[in-house]
């Protein structure tokens, strides 16, 4: 007799889901001293929610609706009202044709959303030795 094994896909979630109690956290939580209520551990933001928070921004400065920004990148302004919300994950050619329409390079956008995750980590960039004599200093985002 041969013992199988349940063919089963492992699934990592991106963001514990309080519903799933089956779900162990991503990051151990310290224990709270007696008495007090546990600080929740504080997490890196998603790279959609800064780039979303960038165009926000940056349209808002310059007045603009989303109706305007989204006619001129030539996308649905439902879309950019998502984008802007960071909850869709939006491909680089819309979020090239998102900042062209505000006046920014793509890597305009990345450099100020990297702005913003290194602001939110409340420290330096960190710079490995490899990377020193490079002249490019930017994001990188793989699909």
């Amino acid at each position: 007799m041969s013992h199988q094994t349940p063919n089963r896909a492992r699934v990592i979630p991106l963001r514990p889901s309080a519903e799933r109690p089956d779900t162990a956290p991503a990051v151990p939580v310290p224990a709270a001293a007696p008495g007090t209520a546990p600080r929740p551990t504080p997490r890196e933001p998603l790279l959609r929610d800064l780039v979303g928070d960038v165009l926000r921004r940056e349209r808002q400065a310059q007045e603009r609706t989303l109706k305007d920004v989204a006619d001129e990148a030539r996308i649905s302004m439902p879309y950019l009202s998502e984008v802007e919300r960071g909850r869709k994950e939006a491909s680089s050619e819309v979020l090239a044709a998102a900042a062209q329409a505000l006046g920014l390079s793509l890597a305009d956008l990345l450099s100020r959303a990297q702005g913003e995750l290194v602001r939110h980590a409340g420290r330096r960039p960190v710079r490995s030795r490899a990377t020193t004599a490079s002249a490019y200093d930017g994001l990188c985002l793989a699909a």
